[in-house]
């Protein structure tokens, strides 16, 4: 019994897209959050494998390499040490679920839209590769962000920026242990705020220093 490539290519292809919707259904279904952060990883290897099949070398290392190498073991690493309040969480989760199905139909409907659109109906790629290009796919890739699509790309960096640090604020706003400067105060500060001159009499430093040896 023989198997072509593409018998082969089409076993691998839903093996791991089934793998994929089943450990993506458990990271939001899980009880435990150290659980959903490692489907959350088999959901990243799964994704590397389906890009490895369509030939995105480039982006199935960079998967594995940056979201499963580095972002998820941040992840573990913050989830196992922070005290997590889950009856909390759990007691406020029927609490959002209108508002939850609201925004998913919306991404649902989004993606259909995007699907029929693109897909349905052609028999083409949408910007087709030239047959005669000899440049790797990484190469195509970087032309694309940083000559195509480079202003896009600076926009959304910018965005994560703005992001990061509005995260961070967020947290150290209510921390009553938060220190920040206030650099007003730090201007306008004068030497006898910050230093007093004491002056002594010598027989009274003398007297101090023989109690200090004495001790």
């Amino acid at each position: 019994m023989t198997f072509d490539t593409s018998t082969i290519f089409s076993v691998f292809f839903y093996a791991f897209a089934g793998l994929l919707v089943i450990s993506a259904l458990r990271v939001i279904t899980a009880r435990n959050p150290v659980h959903a952060a490692l489907f959350l990883v088999l959901a990243f290897f799964c994704a590397s494998g389906l890009w490895m099949l369509l030939k995105a070398e480039f982006l199935s290392l960079a998967l594995i390499l940056v979201y499963v190498g580095a972002v998820m073991v941040l992840f573990l690493f913050v989830v196992m040490m922070l005290d997590l309040d889950l009856e909390h969480l759990r007691r406020d989760f029927k609490k959002y679920l209108p508002v939850a199905f609201l925004m998913g139909a919306v991404i649902v409907l989004e993606l259909s839209i995007v699907l029929i659109r693109s897909f349905i109906g052609t028999s083409s790629p949408v910007q087709p590769m030239l047959e005669e290009s000899t440049m790797s796919n990484t190469k195509a890739l970087g032309m694309l962000i940083f000559v195509d699509y480079v202003y896009a790309f600076e926009v959304a960096g910018v965005i994560l920026l703005v992001a990061i640090i509005a995260a961070v604020a967020l947290t150290l706003r209510n921390r009553k242990d938060a220190k920040a400067q206030n650099v007003a105060e730090q201007i306008n500060v004068r030497a006898a705020d910050r230093m007093r001159i004491v002056k002594m009499d010598t027989d009274m430093a003398a007297k101090q220093d023989a109690r200090g040896e004495k001790k």
